[in-house]
């Protein structure tokens, strides 16, 4: 498909769900016949509005093949269950974004993967940490104290810090810690080597696993069984080590994981 072509289907395609979204009637109409079919009574106790002003509402969406009555209820079609799907996952996502508008808002987000940008709903029930002015150290012994309680870690590291590697190594040499995967850049790891330390007990381990990678890396996601934290860089390119982003859901983890999976690749 070309990018003409591509174009003009999204031109199209914005245009059908900006007819649904224009409309707040068609809106409820098409999310209360998301889960099962409704007859016109239900529709009207569930929206609170006249049967006129529905029925006027389910006849435009008849005729947009998104709504099909059968016998004596209104169902979804195939085109309207995708657009309600879409709709849902939409409002989803806004709402994740809403729910921590400041650490979005301050931080870069061109190194999440677009196809991770589109499920931010996943992250709807994550926490927002920041430092603050009497405790500047607020996120990272929050951090601390996740990670101390793990077996398992999964990290893309995009900054060389002595403080993380030394409580790392802590927990490899207390034996909490069973096994840790670190994404890192070749200039980090360069830098690794440098400190003998670093290099024993991060390099030299059967516990650690490391995957270096070319490009420089602009973000820092941890992730484990039981939770996932996400720090990020500032737009003007600097690491902001004061907020971070932590979830405890499946879905956060989902979200992790497939961030990881692909930097992995």
């Amino acid at each position: 498909m070309t990018n003409l072509q591509t174009k003009n289907q999204l031109n199209e395609e914005y245009k059908n769900i900006k007819y649904i979204l224009t409309s707040t009637m068609r809106s409820k109409l098409i999310l209360a016949m998301y889960s099962c079919s409704r007859n016109l009574e239900e529709l009207r106790n569930d929206l609170k509005k006249p049967s006129a002003t529905i029925l006027h509402g389910l006849k435009e969406l008849e005729t947009e093949n998104l709504v099909k009555k059968v016998q004596k209820k209104y169902q979804l079609t195939s085109n309207g269950f995708l657009l309600a799907t879409n709709m849902i996952k939409l409002i989803e996502n806004w709402s994740a974004i809403n729910n921590n508008t400041e650490f979005w808002d301050n931080h870069d987000l061109t190194c999440i993967p677009k196809e991770l940008l589109k499920n931010m709903h996943l992250l709807k029930d994550a926490n927002y940490i920041t430092s603050t002015t009497s405790d500047l150290s607020n996120a990272f012994n929050k951090y601390i104290d996740l990670i101390s309680n793990s077996i398992e870690l999964k990290i893309i590291m995009p900054i060389y810090s002595e403080n993380h590697f030394k409580h790392i190594i802590e927990l490899l040499n207390n034996n909490k810690l069973k096994y840790i995967e670190l994404i890192i850049s070749e200039e980090i790891l360069k830098a690794i080597k440098i400190n003998g330390t670093f290099r024993k007990y991060l390099l030299e381990n059967k516990k650690v696993k490391i995957i270096c990678v070319k490009e420089n890396l602009k973000l820092f996601l941890t992730y484990s069984h039981d939770f996932m934290s996400l720090t990020l860089f500032f737009k003007d390119g600097h690491y902001d080590d004061s907020q971070m982003l932590i979830g405890k859901s499946t879905n956060s983890l989902k979200w992790a994981s497939e961030v990881y999976s692909i930097y992995r690749r």
